[in-house]
């Protein structure tokens, strides 16, 4: 398989925090996204929204979209499964990978702080407010779902599942920005049990083969 992936980009962590859960191998294809990569046409034959990841497999199948990806190799490679049988289970993992991926993730990612900054002509300190009050929002829900609903070390028991793929990428980013997070003693709970783990550890953006200081 063939993955398309930016070190410092969230939605790629996914994927390999995924891969790695799995012991999944790929060959690694970085994308520059400071360096507008993403945007070249060739890349665009892969992603139509010029983004990553981008996951090819040995068939040839291409597929976009982190959770698009998971769940396809979840279905495809069942062993250590990230999205439980159990009907509302699954929808306990999907809500909070959802949660994340749907209503965090998107106001804060490049493409949106870019156009606050280079449309919109908002200043560095108004970009960054910005950031941390949608963080700020998103993860004060997290923490109410996971109080009310999580348990054990990882988001939902003993295993890992899509949630913690998603926990984790996000509140690396938080963390890097310097959002204070002490407010959210569950998810940081969570986040500091992943990262002990191994397959964590290989995903992290440290160890990319693009990674840039």
């Amino acid at each position: 398989m063939q993955l398309y992936s930016f070190f410092n980009s969230s939605t790629s962590y996914r994927v390999r925090i995924a891969l790695a859960l799995k012991g999944l191998e790929v060959d690694y294809h970085g994308v520059n996204l400071r360096a507008g990569e993403q945007r070249q046409a060739q890349h665009r034959e892969l992603s139509p929204i010029a983004g990553v990841p981008v996951l090819v497999g040995d068939d040839g199948v291409s597929l976009t979209q982190s959770l698009a990806i998971i769940d396809y190799l979840d279905a495809l490679y069942p062993q250590a499964p990230l999205l439980p049988s159990e009907p509302l289970l699954r929808a306990r993992v999907l809500e909070v990978a959802q949660l994340i991926a749907c209503d965090i993730h998107p106001l804060n990612n490049v493409r949106v702080l870019g156009y606050l900054q280079r449309e919109l002509k908002v200043s560095a300190e108004a970009k960054d407010s910005w950031y941390a009050y949608w963080v700020a929002e998103g993860l004060a829900a997290l923490e109410a779902l996971l109080q009310r609903y999580g348990s054990g070390p990882y988001c939902f028991g003993a295993q890992a599942t899509l949630a913690d793929c998603c926990l984790v990428p996000q509140v690396a980013n938080a963390e890097r920005v310097g959002c204070d997070l002490q407010a959210y003693p569950r998810v940081m709970a969570v986040y500091e049990h992943c990262q002990a783990q191994p397959a964590f550890q290989r995903a992290a953006p440290g160890r990319q083969p693009d990674f840039i200081q």
